[in-house]
């Protein structure tokens, strides 16, 4: 049995939080409320291939997201430590948070648990592993787009289609 919290549907309040980013300061969704809209991404790990080409991807356009009141914010369960080093290693100026105890990936249904490879942690709870996933998140804190199993290759420049197509 696959265990699956539900997937968000475009028209659904973002679900809230508040997490550390890099510099151990909270973030919270509440705070870019009717300032900015925001595009919300989960990824799984600081420093894959994958992860890095999506973080720096987003950053080499984050003006242009600004143009269109957009907040870029990325988590992971990675700890702020992990995040900082990503940052400073790759030049990274997005904002990442940290999900340390992955419940807002949870919440957000960018969990997979996998009993498949016996992967349990010792505690008879099973490991999850993390789905890349994109939310569109407007000034009103409602999903406008969500999109799981990304692909980080050319993800940013969807994304900001897409934005360019949503907040003219």
């Amino acid at each position: 049995m696959h265990q699956h919290h539900a997937m968000l549907k475009v028209g659904q309040p973002a679900p809230q939080f508040s997490l550390p980013d890099s510099d151990m300061e909270p973030v919270s969704l509440a705070k870019f409320r009717g300032k900015k809209n925001v595009i919300l991404y989960f990824y799984p790990r600081d420093g894959t291939p994958g992860c890095t080409l999506q973080a720096t991807d987003f950053s080499d356009h984050e003006e242009e997201f600004a143009r269109h009141d957009c907040m870029i914010v990325g988590i992971s369960p990675d700890d702020c430590l992990s995040h900082a080093e990503f940052r400073d290693a790759n030049g990274v100026s997005i904002q990442l948070l940290s999900d340390t105890d992955r419940r807002i990936c949870e919440r957000y249904g960018v969990l997979r648990f996998d009993e498949a490879d016996g992967a349990s942690d010792g505690n008879g709870n099973m490991r999850s592993t993390i789905t890349r996933a994109t939310f569109i998140i407007d000034k009103k804190g409602t999903v406008q787009h969500a999109i799981y199993n990304t692909n980080p290759r050319g993800h940013a420049l969807e994304m900001l289609k897409l934005v360019k197509e949503m907040f003219r």
